[in-house]
């Protein structure tokens, strides 16, 4: 008599064993060979990026060995195919995760490598951008093909598909109209990533407030503001209002700092005196800078200094050093300077 025959549980527990097994060593096999490749080209990002894989492929096989074994049926005694039907879905579901994770990953190098050969930070953050919306859009698709895949292994929806495919039209036009908002963000996602409007790091000024372009996702867009909060914004915000985008081209900025005087303001000492400041500060860029008499009034000149920085952040800090040192250097060396409120008649 067979040993299977005698000891029912024995084969399909030895079997189960052996899927185990070969599954941890498939994913060690995998991970030592991903590290010797990587060894031998550093320059590659890709390898060490495909090490993330291990656990999807490790369930793919896994599943894919129960799947052909079949222990788990002769284990537990199940004839009726349910168990077999379960075991094909996360084979499915495994399959499209470990789609996803080589994908990305294969973005994730191509962007490296870029970042590696290219100096210019405005292709970087342009590339950075695109390739994010691409990871987003495939990652989507792969979505939908692996649960329209798992939906197809249950017979009603094979005995419906003809039904389907005929009312598609109808269905189409039903969800066009329903679901116009969504779509409409997804475009201008595409949109935004292709069309090089705004990008991941840009300073962009939203509806009177300043903030660095955090994420972009295929429906919204994340403006991070000076004091941390978290700005919202639909995507298709960008591509049918006008915004402000101080780092489209150049992140450089000119920064500037408005002072009502005294008209007796030595102004050709306080030009000198910024220059002083700039030359010392390492936030000007020196690339410009200037001082001028830009209005007056009954009582006060309004001064105003500019000058360039690098950075949006570096240009606000930059204001705020140059105001406190004015106001301080007027404070200490010409006091008179500072405005007054007169009270009385001149003499």
């Amino acid at each position: 008599m067979p040993t299977s025959s005698r000891y029912p549980v024995l084969w399909p527990l030895a079997t189960l064993l052996a899927v185990v097994a070969v599954t941890l060593a498939v994913g060690w096999l995998a991970d030592q060979a991903l590290q010797r490749v990587a060894a031998r080209h550093p320059q590659a990002p890709v390898w060490p990026l495909l090490r993330r894989c291990r656990i999807p492929l490790q369930l793919v096989v896994a599943t894919g060995l129960l799947l052909a074994g079949q222990p788990l049926e002769r284990l537990f005694d199940v004839r009726d195919g349910e168990l077999h039907h379960v075991v094909l879905l996360l084979l499915l579901a495994c399959l499209g995760w470990l789609t996803v994770r080589i994908v990305a990953a294969a973005l994730e190098a191509v962007l490296g490598r870029y970042e590696s050969v290219t100096d210019d930070a405005a292709r970087v953050q342009r590339v950075r951008t695109q390739i994010g919306m691409l990871r987003r859009v495939v990652s989507a698709v792969i979505a939908v093909v692996t649960a329209a895949a798992m939906l197809l292994t249950f017979h009603a929806m094979r005995t419906v598909g003809a039904s389907l495919l005929a009312s598609a039209g109808i269905l189409g036009i039903v969800a066009g109209i329903a679901a116009q908002s969504t779509l409409g963000n997804f475009f201008a996602g595409l949109q935004i990533a292709f069309g090089d409007t705004v990008r991941i790091g840009d300073t962009v000024v939203v509806d009177g407030q300043q903030g660095t372009v955090e994420e972009i996702t295929l429906s919204y867009l994340v403006v991070r503001l000076w004091d941390y909060r978290r700005l919202i914004v639909p995507v298709s915000y960008f591509v049918s209002r006008p915004f402000e985008n101080w780092t489209r081209r150049d992140p450089g900025l000119l920064a500037w700092v408005l002072l009502h005087l005294d008209h007796r303001t030595p102004v050709d000492q306080l030009r000198a005196a910024l220059h002083r400041l700039l030359v010392d500060s390492p936030l000007w860029d020196g690339m410009e800078w200037s001082l001028q008499i830009t209005d007056s009034t009954p009582s006060t000149l309004v001064v105003r200094a500019a000058m360039t920085a690098r950075t949006p952040d570096d240009a606000a800090v930059l204001r705020f050093e140059v105001r406190e040192q004015l106001f301080a250097y007027l404070r200490d060396e010409h006091p008179y300077a500072l405005p007054r409120i007169r009270t009385g008649e001149a003499p």
